[in-house]
């Protein structure tokens, strides 16, 4: 039996009552694991035929399966960013409200990426996606899982909440605060949360989420939505973070959920002193009622009439150099040089519809590359999110041995013109390489290269 501490036993029997026998008796079972299908690079029916990964389908999100396999980390279709690996329940936020292609939308505690690889998956390549994680090294992480996954219109931004409350007032459909907490909800799969935990950092986390919050409403635009969810039980982390945010803002409203989300998952709890009507409208996922671990969400919705927009003050980006257009012109089929812009010194293609600060992007739309002497360096990213549009591709059967050279740094023969090439696994990006001759320069990064 998985030893949890007294007072936090003592508070979630006040929590569930006759339930808590059943939420014990989950927490000593194994942790339920998933994936996503990233339907940016593949429809959900294409991967399925491939018949590679089973598992059952989670009921609440199209994209989403149970995950039976091990060491996934390794497989082909990882490198490809054909899917992401997450815990069933964490799916859950995304998928409470309904969104729409068009937004544009603000992560605000993104890392490691899930919640926001899932909302780029429902937006529209013209839509713009701002990922933010406030400590640099986990910012790291964010942006190698948006590199791998292939995203476009993405920026990662290594920001305090108050700052991207400064540039960016009134500017998204949807800002998404999903806060730091306290981890009750990760007891069963992390001793480290179990051993952490104490009454003392709950009020320490709550206070900082209300903090979070109210920067992450600034940005909400005029009729917007504000999506708040962490993966705690606790009422202090949850409920009374929502309650205490609204009784401040009667602009905004505690609205529902998805049908999807709402069939399976559980009432938020009215606590003494609540103030919020229908507090039930807030969600909770426990491991005893559902194939997952903790979770808890509430949507609020600005209902101030729409007004007009206001994105940060437009400036001029630096059009780079004709080498960067003819580079491009070599590789691709087509594209838009309007969106071929500058961040700082580096070549990005990026919409010219949203600006972003100086200064303030860890990572802007899609790095082309770096300009040395005489040509372009493609970088990574670029051949994970344009590979679709290049000229030349090079496609491998996931069990191939050029795939399994590929994956560990290493070159193959090769039958293509000579030229940066796209390497492809089933029709879907993993890297790219230089062909010359017969033979392809493997370009894919140390850090990712199979062991």
């Amino acid at each position: 039996m998985k030893k949890l501490p007294e007072k936090f036993v003592e508070r979630m029997k006040a929590l569930l009552s006759d339930e808590y026998p059943l939420y014990e008796e989950a927490v000593n079972l194994q942790p339920v694991r998933g994936y996503r299908v990233n339907t940016n690079k593949i429809s959900v029916s294409d991967f399925e035929r491939l018949g590679a990964l089973k598992g059952e389908k989670i009921p609440y999100c199209e994209t989403g399966f149970y995950l039976n396999e091990d060491k996934i980390g390794s497989h082909p279709f990882f490198h490809a960013g054909m899917i992401y690996v997450q815990e069933p329940a964490a799916m859950m936020p995304a998928e409470c409200v309904d969104i729409k292609p068009e937004w544009n939308v603000l992560d605000v505690c993104a890392s490691p990426g899930g919640k926001s690889s899932q909302i780029r998956n429902k937006l529209s390549e013209n839509s713009v996606l701002v990922s933010n994680e406030i400590v640099p090294s986990r910012c790291r992480i964010l942006t190698g899982n948006i590199e791998r996954m292939g995203f476009r219109n993405t920026v990662t931004t290594c920001a305090d909440p108050q700052r991207l409350a400064a540039v960016f007032p009134k500017t998204f459909d949807l800002v998404v605060a999903d806060a730091p907490c306290s981890g009750e909800g990760m007891f069963r799969k992390d001793d480290g949360a179990v051993a952490e935990w104490s009454e003392e950092n709950v009020i320490n986390c709550s206070k900082r989420q209300k903090s979070i919050l109210e920067n992450a409403a600034k940005c909400v635009k005029n009729g917007g939505k504000l999506l708040y969810s962490t993966c705690t039980f606790s009422l202090e982390e949850n409920e009374m973070v929502v309650d205490d945010f609204l009784s401040r803002h009667p602009e905004f409203e505690l609205v529902r959920v998805r049908r999807a989300v709402e069939e399976n998952t559980c009432d938020g709890v009215e606590f003494d002193g609540c103030r919020t009507e229908n507090i039930r409208f807030a969600r909770r996922f426990y491991p005893h009622c559902g194939k997952g671990e903790g979770q808890f969400a509430a949507v609020m919705k600005n209902r101030l009439a729409p007004a007009g927009d206001f994105p940060p003050e437009k400036k001029n980006s630096a059009s780079p150099d004709r080498s960067v257009l003819e580079f491009l012109d070599s590789v691709l089929t087509d594209f838009d040089s309007s969106h071929v812009l500058t961040n700082g010194d580096i070549p990005i293609y990026f919409t010219p519809d949203f600006s972003v600060p100086d200064r303030l992007a860890f990572s802007c739309g899609v790095t082309i590359g770096e300009k040395r002497r005489g040509y372009i360096q493609p970088h990574h990213q670029f051949f994970m999110a344009m590979g679709n549009k290049f000229k030349r591709k090079i496609d491998l059967a996931p069990d191939s041995d050029e795939l399994r050279k590929f994956l560990h740094g290493e070159s193959f023969n090769c039958d293509c013109e000579n030229g940066w090439a796209a390497v492809t696994v089933c029709g879907c990006t993993v890297g790219g390489v230089k062909v010359v001759g017969s033979q392809a320069k493997n370009h894919y990064p140390k850090g990712l290269r199979q062991a």
